[in-house]
Protein backbone atom coordinates (compact mmCIF):
# COMPACT_ATOMS: atom_id res chain seq x y z
CA UNK A 1 0.00 0.00 0.00
CA UNK A 2 2.88 2.65 0.84
CA UNK A 3 3.64 4.53 -1.76
CA UNK A 4 4.57 8.37 -2.67
CA UNK A 5 2.19 11.01 -3.61
CA UNK A 6 1.65 12.07 -6.77
CA UNK A 7 4.31 14.49 -7.41
CA UNK A 8 1.93 17.36 -8.61
CA UNK A 9 1.27 17.15 -4.93
CA UNK A 10 2.72 19.79 -2.25
CA UNK A 11 3.29 17.03 0.19
CA UNK A 12 4.77 18.42 3.62
CA UNK A 13 8.65 17.57 4.27
CA UNK A 14 9.25 15.57 7.43
CA UNK A 15 9.85 18.08 10.12
CA UNK A 16 12.82 17.21 12.58
CA UNK A 17 10.36 16.66 15.44
CA UNK A 18 9.22 13.90 13.97
CA UNK A 19 12.34 11.78 14.49
CA UNK A 20 12.22 12.68 18.07
CA UNK A 21 8.62 11.71 18.88
CA UNK A 22 8.70 8.15 17.07
CA UNK A 23 12.22 7.56 17.72
CA UNK A 24 12.95 4.18 16.17
CA UNK A 25 9.22 4.02 15.16
CA UNK A 26 10.14 6.94 12.99
CA UNK A 27 9.78 4.75 9.74
CA UNK A 28 6.27 3.31 10.45
CA UNK A 29 5.13 7.29 10.89
CA UNK A 30 6.95 7.52 7.41
CA UNK A 31 4.96 4.74 5.80
CA UNK A 32 1.42 5.68 7.40
CA UNK A 33 1.93 9.21 6.83
CA UNK A 34 2.53 8.50 3.25
CA UNK A 35 -0.13 6.36 2.69
CA UNK A 36 -2.55 9.09 4.35
CA UNK A 37 -1.05 11.35 1.95
CA UNK A 38 -1.43 9.15 -1.08
CA UNK A 39 -4.88 7.93 -0.41
CA UNK A 40 -6.63 9.89 1.97
CA UNK A 41 -7.97 12.31 -0.07
CA UNK A 42 -9.61 9.54 -2.64
CA UNK A 43 -11.27 7.96 0.82
CA UNK A 44 -12.28 11.25 2.05
CA UNK A 45 -10.05 10.99 5.47
CA UNK A 46 -8.63 13.88 4.68
CA UNK A 47 -9.33 17.54 2.71
CA UNK A 48 -7.56 18.76 -0.47
CA UNK A 49 -5.76 21.52 1.51
CA UNK A 50 -4.03 19.16 3.97
CA UNK A 51 -1.22 17.66 2.25
CA UNK A 52 1.23 20.49 2.79
CA UNK A 53 0.68 20.00 6.24
CA UNK A 54 0.01 16.77 6.76
CA UNK A 55 3.09 16.28 9.44
CA UNK A 56 3.05 19.13 11.04
CA UNK A 57 -1.30 20.18 11.44
CA UNK A 58 -1.98 15.97 11.86
CA UNK A 59 0.38 13.58 12.42
CA UNK A 60 3.17 15.35 14.68
CA UNK A 61 0.03 17.09 16.62
CA UNK A 62 -1.33 13.54 17.61
CA UNK A 63 2.03 12.17 18.77
CA UNK A 64 2.51 14.89 20.68
CA UNK A 65 -0.17 12.99 22.66
CA UNK A 66 1.57 9.91 23.21
CA UNK A 67 4.18 10.08 26.17
CA UNK A 68 0.12 10.91 28.54
CA UNK A 69 -0.70 7.04 27.26
CA UNK A 70 -0.06 4.74 30.13
CA UNK A 71 0.31 1.23 29.33
CA UNK A 72 -3.35 -0.58 29.94
CA UNK A 73 -6.11 -0.32 27.12
CA UNK A 74 -6.72 2.85 25.17
CA UNK A 75 -9.86 3.65 22.99
CA UNK A 76 -10.01 6.39 20.28
CA UNK A 77 -13.31 7.37 19.69
CA UNK A 78 -13.97 8.18 16.26
CA UNK A 79 -11.16 7.25 14.66
CA UNK A 80 -11.69 8.27 10.99
CA UNK A 81 -8.11 8.41 9.47
CA UNK A 82 -6.19 7.29 12.28
CA UNK A 83 -5.78 10.45 14.01
CA UNK A 84 -5.11 10.08 16.76
CA UNK A 85 -5.48 6.16 16.88
CA UNK A 86 -2.93 4.99 14.53
CA UNK A 87 -0.50 7.56 15.33
CA UNK A 88 -0.45 6.72 18.61
CA UNK A 89 -0.36 2.68 18.42
CA UNK A 90 2.92 3.21 16.39
CA UNK A 91 4.26 5.31 19.10
CA UNK A 92 3.39 3.39 21.80
CA UNK A 93 4.12 -0.18 21.19
CA UNK A 94 3.68 -0.74 24.78
CA UNK A 95 -0.56 0.26 24.46
CA UNK A 96 -3.14 -1.12 23.51
CA UNK A 97 -5.38 0.95 21.16
CA UNK A 98 -9.24 0.52 21.09
CA UNK A 99 -10.22 2.30 17.74
CA UNK A 100 -13.81 2.91 17.41
CA UNK A 101 -15.38 4.38 14.32
CA UNK A 102 -19.02 3.97 12.67
CA UNK A 103 -18.16 4.79 9.50
CA UNK A 104 -17.56 1.29 7.15
CA UNK A 105 -15.21 2.96 4.67
CA UNK A 106 -12.84 4.44 7.52
CA UNK A 107 -13.41 1.30 9.58
CA UNK A 108 -11.76 -0.43 6.16
CA UNK A 109 -9.03 2.12 6.22
CA UNK A 110 -8.09 1.27 9.35
CA UNK A 111 -8.15 -2.36 9.47
CA UNK A 112 -6.15 -1.98 6.24
CA UNK A 113 -3.58 0.03 6.97
CA UNK A 114 -2.85 -1.40 10.31
CA UNK A 115 -2.39 -4.32 9.14
CA UNK A 116 -0.23 -3.31 6.23
CA UNK A 117 1.82 -1.44 9.00
CA UNK A 118 2.09 -4.94 11.30
CA UNK A 119 0.40 -2.64 14.11
CA UNK A 120 -0.65 -5.89 16.62
CA UNK A 121 -1.54 -3.13 19.47
CA UNK A 122 -4.75 -1.96 17.69
CA UNK A 123 -8.34 -3.48 17.63
CA UNK A 124 -10.43 -2.12 15.19
CA UNK A 125 -14.50 -1.97 16.34
CA UNK A 126 -17.34 -0.73 13.98
CA UNK A 127 -19.77 1.65 16.38
CA UNK A 128 -20.53 4.60 17.65
CA UNK A 129 -19.10 5.41 20.71
CA UNK A 130 -22.55 4.74 22.86
CA UNK A 131 -23.51 1.72 21.19
CA UNK A 132 -19.50 0.61 21.17
CA UNK A 133 -19.73 -3.59 22.50
CA UNK A 134 -16.38 -3.44 24.54
CA UNK A 135 -15.69 -6.64 26.65
CA UNK A 136 -13.47 -4.43 29.00
CA UNK A 137 -13.51 -1.03 30.65
CA UNK A 138 -10.74 1.47 29.22
CA UNK A 139 -7.89 2.41 30.70
CA UNK A 140 -7.98 6.07 28.89
CA UNK A 141 -10.04 7.26 26.10
CA UNK A 142 -8.90 9.87 23.36
CA UNK A 143 -11.10 11.50 20.39
CA UNK A 144 -9.91 14.47 18.05
CA UNK A 145 -12.07 16.64 15.90
CA UNK A 146 -15.14 14.64 16.91
CA UNK A 147 -17.91 17.07 18.42
CA UNK A 148 -18.16 18.97 21.43
CA UNK A 149 -17.39 18.42 25.32
CA UNK A 150 -20.60 19.04 25.74
CA UNK A 151 -21.69 15.40 23.89
CA UNK A 152 -18.30 13.83 23.61
CA UNK A 153 -17.95 13.57 27.72
CA UNK A 154 -21.50 11.69 28.35
CA UNK A 155 -20.91 9.49 25.15
CA UNK A 156 -17.35 8.43 26.71
CA UNK A 157 -17.39 8.41 30.79
CA UNK A 158 -19.51 4.53 30.18
CA UNK A 159 -16.31 3.74 28.53
CA UNK A 160 -13.94 4.31 31.28
CA UNK A 161 -12.76 2.46 34.47
CA UNK A 162 -13.09 4.44 37.51
CA UNK A 163 -9.72 6.05 37.80
CA UNK A 164 -9.85 6.33 34.05
CA UNK A 165 -8.92 9.55 31.94
CA UNK A 166 -10.11 11.52 29.04
CA UNK A 167 -7.53 12.70 26.78
CA UNK A 168 -9.48 15.03 24.33
CA UNK A 169 -7.76 17.17 21.61
CA UNK A 170 -9.21 20.43 21.27
CA UNK A 171 -9.08 23.77 19.44
CA UNK A 172 -8.39 27.11 20.52
CA UNK A 173 -12.10 27.26 22.05
CA UNK A 174 -11.32 24.41 24.68
CA UNK A 175 -12.09 26.84 27.71
CA UNK A 176 -15.37 28.30 25.87
CA UNK A 177 -16.65 24.35 25.32
CA UNK A 178 -15.22 23.12 29.37
CA UNK A 179 -18.08 25.96 30.13
CA UNK A 180 -20.56 24.95 28.30
CA UNK A 181 -20.22 21.35 29.46
CA UNK A 182 -20.28 21.86 33.18
CA UNK A 183 -23.48 20.14 33.76
CA UNK A 184 -22.08 17.11 31.99
CA UNK A 185 -18.52 17.23 33.69
CA UNK A 186 -20.59 17.54 37.03
CA UNK A 187 -22.73 14.31 36.09
CA UNK A 188 -19.50 12.59 34.86
CA UNK A 189 -17.94 13.09 38.59
CA UNK A 190 -14.49 14.53 36.55
CA UNK A 191 -12.17 15.70 38.68
CA UNK A 192 -8.78 17.25 38.06
CA UNK A 193 -10.05 18.78 34.42
CA UNK A 194 -7.64 20.59 32.81
CA UNK A 195 -5.78 21.70 29.91
CA UNK A 196 -2.91 20.82 29.02
CA UNK A 197 -0.85 22.83 26.14
CA UNK A 198 1.79 20.69 24.15
CA UNK A 199 4.43 21.10 22.07
CA UNK A 200 5.14 25.02 22.76
CA UNK A 201 8.07 26.39 21.57
CA UNK A 202 8.25 23.07 19.29
CA UNK A 203 5.97 23.57 16.77
CA UNK A 204 4.40 26.83 15.28
CA UNK A 205 0.72 25.56 16.64
CA UNK A 206 0.02 24.38 20.23
CA UNK A 207 -1.65 21.25 20.53
CA UNK A 208 -4.45 21.67 23.44
CA UNK A 209 -5.16 18.33 25.28
CA UNK A 210 -8.58 18.20 27.71
CA UNK A 211 -7.77 15.88 30.51
CA UNK A 212 -10.04 14.90 33.26
CA UNK A 213 -10.31 11.93 34.99
CA UNK A 214 -13.52 10.08 35.87
CA UNK A 215 -14.01 9.58 39.95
Amino acid sequence: MTSLPPDSVAFEDEPAIAARLFGDRIDLARRYTSDLATRGEELGLIGPLELPRLWTRHVVNCALLAPLLRPGVTGDIGSGAGLPGLVLAIARPDVSLVLVEPMERRVDWLLAESAELGLTNVRVVRSRAEDAPLAEQLDQVTARAVTALSKLIPATEPLLRKGGEMLFLKGSRVTEEITAAAKQIRKARLTGVEVLELGDGIEAEVTRVFRATVD
